[in-house]
């Protein structure tokens, strides 16, 4: 099987496999606040990650390239709604286009369609300085993510499986390319452990792609014989990791993603602490089942329904709701206490107020 080929057949095993819902944001519930003392107007879904400034908390994370015709109408539709909606979009792995060249044009679509956007370029851990080079400026990328899937290679049939040196190539990467660098996991958890080694090479923000979403260990699984079940529950649900990732003192960017449905899982994603929010797996499904300008309606109540629980909230910006007081119960719960996380201060948080600019 072709890697074009292969490509494809995670787009179809994706829409086939769906998402678990396993992320434990379920199992997170707010404070109430009957005096929010705060209106529509006074609302901004501005944020930033380092000193990248989006217009919107969310973006279009990594799904597709690379896989010819078919990825390249995609790619060229996910450009236009993000070009449309004023929201970042990450690309699929670029090595394929590395690799091989006829496959460039799947991922330069994007650029051409939504040419001042904002736009992450991609890359596995394996990648060298002169392919990391090569794929920023494929793209004109305003920074490059670098993907962890190592269950992902190991379940894959013909994946990889070498796994040495990973953070020394992304340390390099992180003191050479002109742009910052992501480090972003593919559906398996950052763990605390993980996130400090990060820290200590300065990369410029972390993805935690947790567990709850589109699995990549299960759509690997369909394509072999023998079926390594033990992997499809594998990794550390969203909402977990998100908590051991912001608990850590550091001013080091989170980014949240993995299984991330709608408006109210990225209002809590925010509250525990994420700068910004990736979504591909409901994106990836409106386009292929309803078309283009279904997913821009989609965005857009997205957008309506965030500015709305922000009111509800009595928060006004991305700043002020990661202090908004909420409750966590469960399976979370359970697992936070027994990793030394006191849930006691996220039940007990003030609204640190921002000066209203209305």
């Amino acid at each position: 099987m072709t890697r074009a080929e292969r490509k494809l057949d995670h787009i179809k095993h994706a829409l086939s496999t769906g998402q678990s819902r396993d992320t434990w944001l379920d199992e997170i519930r707010f404070v109430h606040q009957a005096l929010p003392d705060r209106g529509w107007d006074s609302v901004s879904l501005q944020t930033q990650i380092g000193e990248l400034v989006l217009g919107s908390p969310f973006f279009i994370n990594a799904m597709t390239g690379g896989g010819g015709v078919k990825t390249t109408e995609l790619n060229s539709q996910l450009a236009r709604i993000s070009r449309e909606m004023n929201i970042p979009m990450a690309v699929g792995s670029q090595m394929a286009a590395i690799r091989n060249p006829d496959e460039i044009e799947t991922y330069t679509t994007i650029r051409k369609e939504n040419p001042d956007g904002i736009i992450f370029a991609n890359l596995g851990s394996e990648a060298t300085l002169d392919q990391a080079k090569q794929a920023v400026d494929m793209l004109e990328a305003d920074a490059l993510q670098i993907h962890l899937n190592v269950i992902q290679e190991l379940t894959m049939p013909e994946g990889d499986r070498n796994f040495k040196g990973a953070l020394q190539r992304i340390e390099q990467l992180v003191n050479t390319l002109e742009v910052p660098v992501f480090v972003k996991e593919t559906g398996f958890g950052i763990s605390r452990e993980t996130f400090m080694k990060l820290q200590e090479i300065n990369v410029a923000a972390v993805d935690v792609g947790g567990f709850g979403g589109t699995n990549f260990a299960a759509i690997e699984n369909e394509r072999r014989q023998r079926k390594l079940t033990y992997f499809n529950h594998w990794g550390i649900p969203t909402a977990a990791s998100l908590i051991e990732t912001t608990s850590v003192n550091t001013t080091i960017p989170v980014i949240a993603s993995g299984g991330i449905q709608h408006a109210l899982d990225i209002v809590k994603c925010l509250a525990l602490g994420a700068s910004a929010v990736g979504l591909a797996g409901v994106f990836l499904k409106t386009l292929v089942n309803r078309g283009e300008e279904a997913t821009i309606e989609e965005i857009q109540i997205i957008k309506e329904d965030l500015t709305m629980l922000m009111v509800s909230l009595g928060t006004s910006s991305v700043q002020e709701l990661q202090s908004a007081p909420l409750i966590i119960s469960g399976e979370l719960h359970h697992y936070l206490t027994l990793r030394g996380i006191d849930t006691h201060t996220y039940a007990n948080r003030k609204i640190r107020r921002v000066v209203d600019k209305q």
